[in-house]
């Protein structure tokens, strides 16, 4: 499946363009944060112990996220109206309600952390879509709320995945149950990897509501982050072509990535 709009000649990259896929790539290189990098590393030493958890409770908090994409992949498709909707669609009322959420998540520990995940990635979920409306694309659309998903499979910092699947931005995602149930599968253990990170710094009542603040404010802001990428991407795919862009992309991702030549 190819790019979101073939029809069209694609129009050679100009300066403007390489610029824009430039900041792109720099966005993605910088998405983890020395916050998040902060975060990760608390985290992961008590994740070591969720790990030790039996089978069942790993399942359980898979399973939690399949739960919570899907639900915050429903809640998308409805209306964003009222005043309330347009405090919480803004930069900072996203921010502030994450932040909020995982406070009152982490005050009873593990259990009160798997209740508010639905909350905490519908948060998210909003934001995604809100970017995704900024770059042009119809925020309320099926297509663009499974586009959405595809930014919450990105992985995350700790994960060994530092960045978005390429291979999705000019897809034309099929519309039907059985294609969002596969696409949940594929992207359900991704993220339950990335908030068991959340969910470990959560653990510990009361203790815990400081850590579910901080852990939701980063995740707000990486999945933000690579939102914007995503998107960014698949709008100058409109108008380029997807392959000349994602070439120009990786080119300049591997260019930020290459050590510094001493002198």
């Amino acid at each position: 499946m190819r790019l979101v709009n073939p029809d069209p000649a694609p129009v050679p990259l100009d300066d403007g363009a390489r610029a824009a896929i430039a900041a792109l790539a720099a966005r993605q290189h910088g998405a983890n944060t020395l916050l998040m990098q902060a975060i990760t590393f608390v985290g992961g030493q008590v994740e070591d112990g969720l790990k030790l958890l039996p089978k069942g409770s790993r399942t359980q908090i898979e399973n939690a996220a399949r739960s919570a994409l899907r639900h915050s992949y429903d809640l998308a498709g409805r209306s964003r109206q009222g005043s309330m909707a347009r405090i919480a669609n803004s930069e900072r009322g996203h921010k502030a309600l994450a932040t909020l959420s995982g406070a009152l998540g982490g005050i009873g520990g593990l259990p009160t952390a798997l209740a508010e995940l639905p909350i905490a990635t519908t948060v998210i979920f909003r934001a995604v879509q809100s970017v995704a409306e900024i770059h042009g694309e119809d925020a309320r659309s099926e297509e663009t709320r499974l586009q959405c998903l595809q930014v919450f499979g990105a992985g995350g910092p700790g994960t060994g995945d530092d960045g978005i699947d390429t291979s999705f931005i000019g897809a034309r995602l099929s519309l039907t149950g059985a294609a969002l149930n596969k696409l949940l599968a594929r992207i359900a253990p991704r993220f339950a990897t990335v908030i068991g990170q959340k969910l470990a710094g959560q653990a510990v009542p009361v203790l815990g509501a400081a850590a579910g603040a901080g852990t939701n404010y980063a995740f707000m802001d990486y999945y933000t982050q690579i939102a914007q990428v995503h998107f960014g991407l698949r709008a100058l795919a409109r108008t380029h072509g997807e392959e000349v862009v994602l070439s120009a992309f990786h080119e300049e991702l591997a260019r930020l990535r290459r050590p510094a030549l001493r002198v």
